[in-house]
């Protein structure tokens, strides 16, 4: 893959992709394809640099999920804006397709929640679970059929595989996620991070970055 068809943005601080599905966002001891490599690949030629190339990574998307993802090129731009999203202060969109017809057609999602490391999924938390953490987001409803429901989401927190696990416990899968019961798909899971909004770090603007693409398109 060539992953300087995917940069959105980049200047001295920043990189910013368009990552596909069906990528790691960080190398797990396997032979796939991660966005960190080949993010470090694509300046180290592009720049000429020669030894290692520095290149943090501040968060990440899952395998299966495509969208925005950000770097940072330096380690005070690393630092500062691993700081933003600790503080939640970045601002997260996605899109994804659920099966059926969610009503209402806007709102907003609490749930507590854990990790299930053994099966890598997320669980249902109560109260007096030392693993239990708070997850909320809101959504809205972009477009819908008789079947399924296109919708925008905004995170209110980062949880392991929060969208995911949330829609399902709302009775609405998202379309393709099998994990989380929902019927195969053979376009995948149909989640799609469209959006970020975070303060520059070195010029302290707020910036947003977009995938500029009508990806659901091919899945309706």
């Amino acid at each position: 893959m060539n992953i300087a068809d995917r940069i959105i943005y980049e200047d001295n601080h920043l990189l910013v992709i368009d990552k596909p599905a069906g990528i790691l966002s960080q190398a797990d001891g396997t032979r796939r394809d991660d966005v960190l490599t080949l993010c470090k690949a694509y300046i180290k030629q592009k720049y000429a640099k020669p030894g290692e190339v520095f290149l943090g990574l501040v968060h990440r998307l899952d395998f299966d999920v495509s969208g925005v993802m950000v770097l940072a090129r330096t380690s005070k731009a690393a630092s500062r804006l691993s700081e933003q999203f600790r503080d939640r202060s970045v601002k997260k969109f996605y899109e994804a397709i659920l099966e059926g017809r969610i009503e209402p057609s806007a709102g907003r999602l609490e749930i507590l929640m854990r990790k299930d490391e053994g099966k890598r999924m997320a669980r249902q938390a109560e109260e007096d679970d030392h693993d239990a953490k708070p997850a909320s987001l809101t959504y809205r409803t972009l477009r819908r059929d008789g079947q399924r429901t296109l919708i925008e989401i905004q995170l209110e927190s980062g949880r392991f595989h929060q969208i995911r696990f949330q829609f399902s416990e709302n009775g609405h899968p998202i379309v393709g996620d099998t994990k989380y019961g929902a019927r195969p798909s053979k376009h995948g899971l149909a989640l799609r991070a469209v959006r970020l909004v975070l303060e520059h770090p070195t010029l302290k603007e707020s910036m947003t970055f977009e995938t500029g693409e009508a990806w659901e398109s091919a899945l309706w």
